[in-house]
């Protein structure tokens, strides 16, 4: 772990930067828009001009999101001390990567085509270099446990023949290898904020399974550990009617979220509206480092919320470009910091 003073320089960048978060303002022009196009025509006017004007066409507008966010990893990564912080907001990118793959092997095993449309460049292992040992069969250089995980994976598969059993394996190790990056930073904000998103994470199954009307027995192996709530109490929730359950949660922060909730009978609502205040509960978590001029846990912050700009410009741009209700999507708007 890196000294605080050290991070004195990081958090000066860092607020500099801020510069290049879009203002809630602009979004809200850019989901005004009568059209893609002058939904793009707004954008240009920020930080994602460059990476538009290398687009072929307007419905490739998810290629200058990712360009920006991919360039903005790769700026922070340079001058924090710890290069584990970046690396843990991108490691969710590195199993999503390789669950694209898995599943590609799996359909060409079965005499399908190989799918790589959907890999990002996000991660932190290079996508060639994944797709070299997925297509090889060699593991073995693969990090953050994967070289272990996966040929574990493909075993599962043989016997099963369950991709929704891969991948529960997959996102177990997801947080199992944040867990351990952030405990080796030794951090406590890390740690904490990987817990909320384990938490966060945990409760969102729980509603899609409620929703589902799954049967209880099925549900443990869809919770994973590690959060600040237990997969015991968790589970505890399940038999409970949905609104009682910030009640029982109430010991901790991620109750907060359900107050923002309009309606809690709808379930198919009640789901979407989660995905946006769960994703706000998370980002809470670090927000408190705007305070702090030597706090690591700045870099987390920053990410974050270039994570959620992502998410709302996709949400914005969906919407203008399918013509829907631009007061549902506003009200899908992430708001962090």
């Amino acid at each position: 772990m890196a000294p605080a003073e050290q991070y004195g320089y990081a958090v000066a960048r860092l607020r500099a930067m801020s510069g290049r978060l879009l203002e809630e303002a602009l979004l809200q022009r850019i989901l005004e828009s009568e059209d893609l196009d002058s939904a793009l025509k707004v954008l240009s006017e920020t930080v994602y001009s460059s990476w538009l004007m290398e687009l072929k066409g307007s419905g490739e507008f998810d290629r200058a999101i990712e360009a920006e966010l991919l360039h903005v990893y790769g700026e922070v990564q340079k001058f924090v001390p710890d290069t584990a912080l970046v690396q843990l907001c991108r490691l969710p990118y590195d199993f999503h990567n390789v669950k694209v793959l898995m599943k590609s092997a799996l359909l060409v095993r079965e005499g399908g085509e190989r799918r790589f449309d959907l890999l990002t460049s996000l991660g932190n292992v290079p996508v060639d270099d994944l797709i070299m040992a997925l297509e090889s069969e060699d593991f073995r250089l693969l990090p953050f446990g994967l070289h272990q995980l996966v040929p574990h994976c493909f075993s599962v598969w043989e016997q099963s023949k369950d991709i929704l059993e891969v991948e529960k394996l997959l996102d177990g190790g997801l947080f199992s290898a944040m867990r351990k990056l952030g405990a080796a930073t030794g951090i406590e904000a890390a740690s904490m904020w990987i817990r909320g998103k384990i938490d966060a994470e945990n409760v969102r199954n729980l509603l899609r399974m409620k929703r589902m009307d799954m049967e209880t027995g099925a549900v443990a192996g869809f919770l994973h550990d590690g959060g600040l709530i237990s997969r015991e109490k968790l589970l505890s929730l399940f038999s409970e009617p949905v609104e009682s359950w910030s009640k029982i949660l109430s010991f901790a922060d991620v109750s907060k979220a359900f107050s923002h909730v309009q309606e809690i009978n709808n379930l198919n609502s009640l789901v979407v509206e989660m995905e946006k205040v769960l994703d706000e509960y998370v980002a809470d978590i670090v927000e408190r480092a705007k305070y702090l001029a030597f706090g690591p846990e700045n870099v987390i912050s920053y990410l974050w919320k270039k994570e959620m700009e992502a998410k709302n410009l996709r949400i914005a741009l969906v919407s203008v470009s399918n013509d829907t209700d631009r007061t549902l999507a506003r009200g899908l708007f992430r708001h962090v910091g």
